[in-house]
């Protein structure tokens, strides 16, 4: 037989469960951005300034000192009961029995669907969402049903009865996102406590995503009664929920310590399925690096100044960014309650991916694409505000100068 009588072997290709995944459009246009002088992005969930410098010192120190070698695989301990107790000053008693140390937050993300959902489970998800929590069981081939947050004039707000109807007793998992990403809406308590008893009486595992917890700016906290103190975090479940109940929070060093290309973050699960989770984060990243987790001790220890002053922050430059959006003919505009971001419509916004790529192309403004956080976020833009206000009124002139352009 020769060669040319062989028969010619089919292109390779990766699972269908894999290839059905959707690309990141935040990729996409930012893809768009490259090769054009001075773009101004602001597509990304980070702020434009670095790790602070007691951070950045705590790694150098650590890898002076040798830390090179691998760890426990749930994370090293002074680190685990370092977040024990950070999380017990927030949210009530927590052992370091129920908190492993994770290679990032959307690693963690990871971590918790493999513990609780296989092929053929059925998952909600409240949306618009960072694409990352619908996509994650899908890869391991569970069905992803999603239950859309409603924009009016108090903003981004759940329909609760809508969602509790959703979660029917063949629901394996909740995934919630609470301050969310992209919107900044917020779970109440009152929410979450109905949303806990209702999976309760289910079985439903919740996991809710908390990254973006310490960034939270309810209205009472612009001006605080004399005496009080305002809200170091937004409403979580485990304020509500046993540590041994079927909840799993994941958080991250990324937000609140300005650590995203750092990739370290946590899990409080409950304590009888550590062992299991040590043995997937075994199969996933052995661990978390030994000069990394020791800068997260320092994070969590000294860090509380940092993050109040940070909150701050981003409370004026939101504000700031409401305004001057306001002031645009055609951008409709609402101060969220928590994250980093404002998700607003304008004109030209029902295809916000073309109307992004034209922006980076004609005008140098990088934004998100709502289509990136599901049909549910198509005619919406999300501006990630983590930046000074000269930056931001830059980027609004050109805003302003591209509908112009296009008026």
């Amino acid at each position: 037989m020769s060669e040319s009588d062989l028969p010619v072997p089919s292109v390779p290709n990766a699972r269908e469960a894999v290839r059905a995944l959707r690309p990141s459009q935040i990729r996409e246009v930012a893809n768009a951005g490259f090769g054009v002088a001075d773009v101004l992005p602001f597509w990304f969930g980070e702020s434009d300034r670095v790790t602070p410098a007691f951070i950045r010192d705590a790694a150098s120190a650590a890898l002076a000192a040798g830390a090179t070698f691998y760890t426990h695989n749930l994370g090293i301990a002074p680190l685990r009961e370092a977040l024990a107790g950070y999380v017990s000053e927030l949210h009530g008693a927590t052992s370091p029995d129920h908190v492993a140390v994770t290679s990032a937050g959307v690693n963690a993300l990871m971590l918790a669907a493999q513990l609780v959902v296989g092929a053929g489970d059925r998952v909600v998800a409240v949306t618009p969402l960072w694409p990352n929590l619908v996509e994650i069981p899908k890869i391991l081939g569970a069905h992803v049903d999603t239950v859309a947050l409603g924009y009016g004039e108090q903003g981004w707000q759940l329909d609760i009865e809508q969602l509790l109807a959703a979660l029917t007793p063949e629901t394996t998992m909740l995934l919630i996102n609470s301050p969310n990403n992209p919107t900044g809406w917020v779970m109440s308590r009152d929410e979450q406590r109905t949303v806990l008893a209702h999976c309760r009486r289910h079985g439903i595992w919740i996991v809710a995503d908390e990254v973006y917890e310490r960034l939270y700016y309810p209205d009472a906290d612009a001006h605080p009664a004399a005496g009080s103190k305002p809200s170091r975090t937004a409403p979580s479940f485990l304020d509500l929920a046993g540590r041994d109940e079927r909840v799993i929070c994941v958080n991250s060093f990324s937000k609140a310590w300005l650590m995203t290309g750092w990739r370290l973050g946590w899990i409080v699960a409950p304590a009888a399925l550590m062992d299991d989770l040590g043995k997937l984060v075994e199969y996933n990243t052995s661990c978390a690096p030994a000069f990394v987790q020791q800068a997260g001790i320092t994070a969590v220890e000294q860090g509380e100044s940092f993050t109040q002053a940070l909150v701050h922050d981003l409370r004026a430059s939101r504000d700031h960014l409401v305004r001057a959006l306001s002031t645009v003919p055609g951008v409709d505009v609402k101060a969220p309650p928590g994250a980093m971001y404002l998700f607003f419509s304008m004109p030209g916004a029902s295809s916000s991916l073309e109307l992004c790529k034209a922006m980076v192309r004609e005008v140098g403004l990088g934004v998100a694409p709502g289509s990136a956080f599901g049909p549910q976020g198509e005619g919406f833009l999300r501006w990630c505000y983590a930046c000074d206000t000269a930056r931001l009124d830059a980027g609004v002139e050109r805003l302003q100068r591209f509908l112009t352009q296009h008026g």
